[in-house]
């Protein structure tokens, strides 16, 4: 009967394999999968990996890299939908556009602090507003950086007992100690956008608890500086006999500017903010602006050493706006004392242009 309607069909062996080979791919493309696909995808993914993340970390410019995130990740990610989930890249594309999002939150805090320094109550309603809405996106991007990173190194952070991950290469510890970070971050980001993500304040704990995997001189203090600003935001979670969080802190700043990235200074800063403490801020500026001259930045972390010098910046452009109604002029970096008071009435207008 079948040689019948179509002649020759059991007659030919090569036919039969043609017919066949093409009945397989009319049947993988109808069920969405295709393994040109997936190959590029796990090309993709590998590139990304071995040579696009160490040429982004080594970039100075925090502003394209941050674009470079925004962009990307939709691509890269896409690909989880025909093979394994980029997560290791993932997590640091969600980082690096939450930076973007974070700089338009703050973009809005200092309107905000134009708009009460001028006493225009609208402008300033509205600011605050729009940088909540910033900060609740960044939130929900650091959230999902956080959990790429975990998902990338199959490490359980709601588990107590969880062994610590094993990472095979330094920007294997690089990325999950960044993703602890991107977890913290995403909690204060939500806080400040008043709860409009969600983030579940149990990644303090959680991310206090992992950040002890790592090796706390090496990561230039990030590590303890993470620890130290989860025991502010909740004293629960300090244990016994452990150091002052704001001397952990100081001292992980001095090991930040050993290693040649100041990320665990910025951390210091947002703490101070965070408590309402004008003197750890004043004093972390100052720090950090003298700084300059001694540090070595390192060339594999460059971008790490960019991004925590925007939050000094920010965190001093917040102070100066509030006390002069403008940013801080370049010459003026690393003061804000009581003798700026003076400084602004003999100030250079080539400084503040």
């Amino acid at each position: 009967m079948k040689a019948f309607v179509i002649p020759g069909l059991t007659r030919s062996g090569h036919t039969s394999r043609l017919l066949l080979t093409f009945g397989m791919i009319a049947l993988l493309a109808g069920c969405g999968y295709n393994p040109v696909y997936q190959t590029t995808g796990a090309v993709f993914a590998g590139y990304s990996e071995s040579e696009a993340t160490p040429y982004v970390l080594q970039m100075g410019d925090a502003d394209m890299a941050c674009d470079l995130g925004r962009s990307l990740d939709p691509l890269v990610y896409s690909f989880s939908r025909v093979t394994d989930r980029p997560d290791t890249t993932g997590s640091l594309l969600q980082l690096l556009a939450a930076n973007c999002s974070e700089q338009q939150a703050w973009e809005q805090e200092l309107r905000y602090e134009r708009a009460i320094f001028n006493d225009d109550v609208p402008e300033a309603k509205d600011a605050r507003t729009a940088a909540k809405r910033w900060h609740e996106l960044t939130a929900k991007r650091r959230l999902e950086a956080f959990n790429r990173a975990m998902r990338a190194y199959e490490y359980d952070p709601t588990d107590p007992e969880a062994e610590c991950p094993f990472l095979y290469a330094d920007q294997d510890e690089l990325t999950f100690l960044l993703g602890l970070l991107t977890g913290l971050q995403a909690i204060i980001n939500d806080t400040n956008s008043g709860g409009a993500a969600g983030v579940p304040k149990d990644i303090a704990p959680q991310a206090e608890r992992a950040a002890q995997c790592l090796d706390n001189e090496k990561w230039g203090g990030l590590p303890n500086a993470i620890r130290a600003n989860v025991w502010l935001l909740l004293p629960d979670t300090r244990p016994m006999m452990s150091p002052d969080p704001w001397r952990l802190l100081k001292n992980s700043s001095e090991l930040g500017v050993e290693a040649g990235f100041r990320a665990s200074m910025a951390l210091e800063a947002v703490a101070g903010e965070t408590a309402g403490r004008r003197d750890v801020i004043e004093d972390v500026i100052r720090r950090f602006d003298a700084a300059e001259s001694t540090i070595q930045v390192s060339e594999d972390y460059r971008l790490v050493d960019q991004v925590g010098r925007n939050v000094i910046t920010h965190v001093s452009d917040k102070l100066w706006t509030r006390e002069y109604g403008y940013r801080t002029p370049a010459a003026y970096f690393g003061q804000l004392s009581p003798e700026s008071s003076s400084d602004t009435e003999t100030m250079d207008l080539d400084d503040l242009l």
